[in-house]
């Protein structure tokens, strides 16, 4: 196929929820390493990812050839019949999270992961009440979008009863008008009385992303876990850990994001990264927590041993080529180099995010949102052979996640792309 008939099929076939970047779609053929190439062959840095999942690089020869050799020699059981692979995984699994996670189990995505993380807490505690996060992305399951603290990812009514969104801890943008640290760390603490109005006084969990992905990479301080979880505590709930998109050592240091902010989880939830593109979901919890879950529940494609096999090899790769090191080093010079574009031009309005997840929010006067100049750093930084996400309730964070491989001439690269798009966007308009 050409392009065009790309595009005529996407059209009639697909429905139109399922949405792409740019005025003219970019239809991708192949990928090695950091970079993709398009149908015609023109070749892109890829500093985005597929949405924060390819963590190692696409096609990387050790994870596809493990993966491949996996699915020449079996390549489906189900659930029903337990697989070398996949309680490898779990044992694997319990040794790299923190603190006492221990049981887990396997689903095909992180909304079908979060959906079991709600049971498990929903079993233990007896309780239905979730509290979420305004701003938080959980998914597009009728529970997840319920939980998504996001109107434009919200494609129905709220139909699901007991789930409440408190503020969260968006800096920049404070809901209550104050300036870290000169805050007393309110958002956090209104959870208090979040709880005493507006629920029967007993939740079944709190669950945050430790950075907040579709909602624009939006960073807690480091006190604020500490506080918002011995507040749920208090009152019974647990805490689950959304880190579909920080985990696997994307945040540069530290294996899964909330490490950095020192709170154990209850229940924690993973997918994307994981297993560098393949699909997978899975939900890790303590003992006590995990052994809720009884009964005749199970999932087909749970544990599927290629895709565990995918993800044991991702893990290896990590770990052997020291790229939680390496997203850290790495991180840092990226942030150095983003805050430099900040410093020149003031449509960036901050910089945030941790290691190899760092975000810029795009303003006009008085931080008013810019999702139309985002758009324009879109088309010229395709132009130029970069790709990157963006982000935000309103569309005007740019999301900058190389993969963990990413070395400091790619970082130069792109930065001299974004610099070059900026100069030339900024110039031809008032911001």
């Amino acid at each position: 196929m050409d392009k065009k008939e790309v595009y005529e099929k996407h059209k009639k076939y697909l429905v139109p929820c399922v949405a792409t970047y740019y005025k003219e779609p970019l239809v991708l053929d192949r990928g090695k390493g950091k970079y993709v190439y398009d149908i015609d062959g023109k070749e892109y840095l890829d500093f985005f990812g597929g949405i924060v999942t390819i963590s190692v690089g696409h096609c990387d020869d050790e994870i596809t050839n493990k993966t491949c050799e996996q699915m020449r020699r079996l390549q489906h059981t189900s659930t029903l019949y337990p697989n070398i692979p996949m309680v490898s995984l779990a044992e694997k699994m319990a040794q790299i999270t923190p603190g006492k996670l221990q049981k887990s189990f396997f689903t095909n995505s992180g909304s079908e992961a979060i959906e079991t993380a709600i049971l498990l807490a929903q079993l233990y505690t007896k309780s239905h009440e979730i509290i979420a996060l305004r701003y938080c992305y959980s998914g597009g399951t009728l529970l997840t979008m319920n939980i998504t603290g996001h109107g434009n990812y919200r494609l129905a009514e709220s139909l699901v009863p007991g789930i409440k969104h408190a503020h969260n801890a968006y800096c920049f943008r404070c809901a209550f008008g104050k300036e870290y640290p000169h805050c007393d760390l309110d958002c956090a603490k209104d959870v208090k009385e979040l709880i005493e109005t507006t629920t029967s006084g007993h939740p079944a969990a709190f669950i945050a992303e430790p950075i907040q992905g579709v909602g624009g990479f939006i960073t807690p301080p480091k006190e604020y876990f500490k506080e918002v979880v011995s507040i749920v505590k208090k009152y019974g709930g647990l805490f689950i850990c959304d880190e579909v998109q920080t985990g696997w050592g994307r945040t540069g240091g530290k294996m899964f994001g909330i490490e950095h902010w020192e709170v154990e989880p209850d229940i924690m939830v993973m997918a994307k990264g994981a297993a560098n593109g393949a699909p997978l979901g899975i939900t890790i919890a303590t003992p006590e927590v995990g052994d809720s879950l009884k009964g005749s529940h199970l999932s087909t494609f749970g544990g599927n041993p290629v895709t565990a096999t995918a993800i044991l090899a991702t893990i290896e790769v990590i770990e052997k080529r020291k790229l939680v090191q390496n997203a850290e080093k790495m991180g840092m010079y990226l942030r150095e180099r983003l805050n430099g574009l900040k410093e020149k031009y003031r449509a960036i309005g901050e910089v945030r995010g941790m290691g190899l997840i760092q975000g810029m929010e795009i303003v006009k006067v008085k931080k008013e949102p810019a999702p139309d100049f985002v758009a324009e750093i879109f088309e010229s930084t395709k132009e130029q052979g970069l790709l990157i996400g963006k982000g935000g309730l309103y569309g005007n964070v740019i999301r900058i996640t190389p993969p963990l491989t990413v070395e400091k001439g790619e970082i130069d690269q792109a930065i001299q792309i974004m610099d070059r798009a900026f100069e030339k966007i900024q110039a031809s308009r008032a911001v």
